[in-house]
């Protein structure tokens, strides 16, 4: 049975500390929180919020600047407060563009899985929708998935529907590879995120695969909220309804 979850990103707007927005989470329903970083938050603090919120940790997303240029520094945040999992949340087009860029970007993310796996922590990609850039007949995201080792998957399912796939399929063929989802809605004639059930992605089917196949948390994100409070409360109680 997978667990819920906010990427915190998703309220970066409300201008909060961490400790506030985690006081904030805490009154809901979302069973954790997914980092966007630490910022300067003593990890001490950090965990003390966490405690009084009654949440746990899905995940942190992590530059993948951050782990080629101080590793050690990040991996030490990070377990000060608990935190065994971390997302590459972005690379640009260009690590994708050709076979020979998605084989150089799969090495690169396997170095940093395997040296982060020396530290009792696991490594996941998240993507977006330009990893499904056809090439030769298959997509950038298909040989990333092959070519990849210590690495597995968050599939952000809002962006696998506008890149006009199915979320469904891929949690299905990825299976195990897969541990974190990001569920998120989109319009997918416009590529706009927008509030859970108001666009094209079928959620609930998502969920269902989800459960099939094994994932450990849902975790819901939105990139522009219109009113962040209101897609907070919302969101948890759509996530809820999914269990």
């Amino acid at each position: 049975m997978f667990r819920t979850a906010i990427q915190l990103y998703t309220l970066h707007d409300l201008g909060d500390s961490l400790p506030e927005l985690l006081a904030r989470v805490g009154e809901t329903d979302f069973d954790g929180v997914e980092f966007a970083g630490l910022g300067s938050s003593n990890p001490s603090i950090v965990n003390d919020a966490l405690n009084k919120a009654g949440l746990d940790i899905a995940g942190a997303h992590v530059d993948a600047d951050l782990l080629a240029e101080s590793v050690e520094e990040t991996v030490s945040r990070y377990q000060q407060v608990g935190c065994g999992t971390f997302v590459v949340p972005y690379l640009d087009e260009s690590y994708f563009e050709t076979r020979d860029a998605v084989e150089r970007t799969a090495e690169e993310l396997s170095k940093f899985g395997e040296r982060l796996s020396e530290e009792g922590i696991s490594l996941h990609y998240h993507n977006h929708d330009h990893e499904f850039v056809p090439l030769n007949g298959r997509t950038a995201f298909d040989i990333l998935v092959e070519t990849t080792t210590q690495v597995n998957f968050e599939l952000d399912v809002g962006w696998v529907a506008a890149a006009g796939h199915d979320p469904v399929e891929l949690l299905d063929e990825l299976g195990s590879q897969v541990s974190l989802v990001h569920i998120k809605d989109v319009r997918t004639d416009s590529r706009e995120p927008v509030e859970l059930g108001e666009g094209d992605v079928d959620l609930r089917a998502c969920a269902e695969a989800a459960r099939r196949t094994g994932v450990e948390w849902l975790i819901y994100e939105h990139d522009q909220p219109n009113d962040l409070m209101a897609s907070l409360q919302h969101g948890s109680e759509y996530l809820l309804a999914l269990e």
